[in-house]
């Protein structure tokens, strides 16, 4: 009966006894990490992503944007810091072959002189163009390693082009001085850029990624005007394997 007694005691303590080590039983395999990072292990990374959002400063509130495409990173640290900041380091570049932004209509004159300005046509509405990222410097905040959210915090900085100078400038009211052959901007603007955002892992080589970025879109004087874009916020969905 003693014995008895003591087989049975023994095998109840088993999952108390669990908790309080980190072998795993016999026969059974460790729990595999739920993420890519590990202390070790600096992997790369290639996704699909879809953008868009709308700008932000009075004069461009109207302004909206959508943008398909794809990512790439690389780890290049191993996880460190203290606390909150424990995380590693990664440079990733983003491209959108398909980029739109939808801007208001409106007319514009093209002059040459005072006196000598053409009939009204239409400027603004749709552009469409590409845009590329080649530096993104992204911090991922790993933690204990053992989560499955991981957020991240990035900037960065690329280029836009668009099939036509973008945004457009003009009237009304009509000016000769600043509607005449002079008032273009550039079918080249630049994106400084800054983000924060998570990724869920569904599994430690699969995540879905969820972005937030304020975008900064300017020509830096390339052509004649330069009104960009101060500030436009675009939320971002991805899918991404690990390797």
């Amino acid at each position: 009966m003693t014995r008895i007694f003591l087989r049975i005691s023994a095998f109840c303590l088993l999952p108390f006894a669990a908790l309080f080590t980190t072998t795993p039983a016999c026969g059974q395999a460790a729990a595999a990490a739920p993420t890519a990072f590990t202390s070790t292990h600096r992997p790369l990374e290639f996704g699909a992503i879809a953008q868009g959002g709308l700008g932000v400063t009075e004069d461009r509130d109207s302004f909206k944007f959508f943008m398909l495409g794809g990512q790439a990173g690389k780890v290049l640290t191993p996880n460190v810091g203290p606390g909150i900041l424990h995380g590693n380091f990664e440079y990733g570049i983003q491209f959108f072959p398909f980029w739109q932004s939808y801007t208001p209509r409106f007319e514009r004159r093209k002059c040459t002189a005072p006196g000598a300005c053409s009939a009204a046509y239409e400027v603004g509405g749709t552009y469409t163009g590409l845009s590329i990222t080649p530096i993104l410097l992204r911090w991922n905040f790993t933690g204990s390693g053992r989560r499955k959210l991981v957020p991240w915090a990035q900037g960065g900085g690329g280029m836009i082009w668009t099939n036509h100078k973008y945004p457009a400038v003009g009237g009304p009211p009509y000016n000769e001085i600043t509607n005449g052959s002079a008032a273009n901007t550039s079918v080249w603007n630049f994106t400084p850029q800054f983000g924060v955002g998570l990724h869920y892992f569904l599994r430690p080589n699969r995540s879905l990624d969820f972005g937030a970025n304020a975008i900064h879109i300017s020509s830096s004087s390339l052509g004649d005007k330069n009104p960009g874009v101060n500030a436009s916020i675009q939320f971002s969905l991805g899918y991404t394997w690990w390797k």
